[in-house]
């Protein structure tokens, strides 16, 4: 196998078309929310498929591309996912979270029932994995992990939304019931459940704003 090979299909876009898609990328992109209230609505399994493939496109640490999606359609597992993780955020919301961070979420209305793991047609859980084990037990490193598997998220959900799609990314601390549940190893680690499906009729979504470009950007 060569060590390396020539850039394919890679052609150069005129400055002006740059601009064009730069700028028709930016307005879907400024039309993406988190949405808490999902439809019933099937999603077809090839789309979500498409998606992952995306984000399994992601530059990663050595190209150790230390990542593991997980597709949950199945209700009785959705179903436990909802139990455990509703069990956790008990904890959270009953006295284990700082009082700022409680402040900081009440422009939200959230609370430690999540209804929406059992009502969205789908659960993307992403799992980081810390180390890899081969066929013989032994343990390689990976790299720049949590960094890799955080690149290879945003690309999911940036493909989710540009197909119609909505998401919710959630995140019960502790997580570690996944593993059990999704029977996955101990190498991996969750890094997060994403809920993916349709919006419901006439869903409203908190009255929030960005920050401007000035506020998130320095040109030196």
């Amino acid at each position: 196998m060569e060590k390396f090979i020539k850039l394919k299909d890679y052609s150069k876009i005129p400055e002006e078309d740059m601009l064009v898609k730069s700028e028709i990328f930016n307005l879907l992109m400024q039309k993406r929310r988190t949405i808490r209230e999902f439809s019933s609505e099937k999603i077809n399994r090839d789309v979500i498929l498409n998606c992952i493939k995306a984000a399994g496109s992601a530059p990663s640490g050595a190209n150790k591309q230390p990542w593991h999606f997980v597709v949950v359609t199945d209700e009785q597992t959705k179903s436990k996912i909802r139990k455990d993780a509703e069990k956790e955020e008990n904890e959270f919301y009953g006295g284990k979270a700082p009082d700022e961070w409680i402040k900081d979420l009440e422009p939200f209305d959230t609370n430690e029932l999540k209804p929406f793991l059992e009502e969205a047609p789908c659960l993307i859980v992403i799992f980081e994995e810390k180390y890899r084990i081969d066929n013989n037990n032994d343990q390689h490193k990976n790299y720049y992990t949590k960094e890799s598997v955080g690149i290879a998220t945003g690309m999911l959900i940036t493909a989710l939304h540009n197909a119609g799609l909505a998401t919710l990314t959630h995140t019960p601390s502790p997580m570690t019931f996944l593993n059990k549940i999704l029977n996955r190893p101990q190498n991996e680690k969750p890094f997060l459940l994403l809920v993916v499906g349709f919006p419901k009729d006439d869903v409203e979504v908190p009255n929030i704003k960005r920050k401007s470009l000035n506020e998130i950007t320095t040109i030196i």
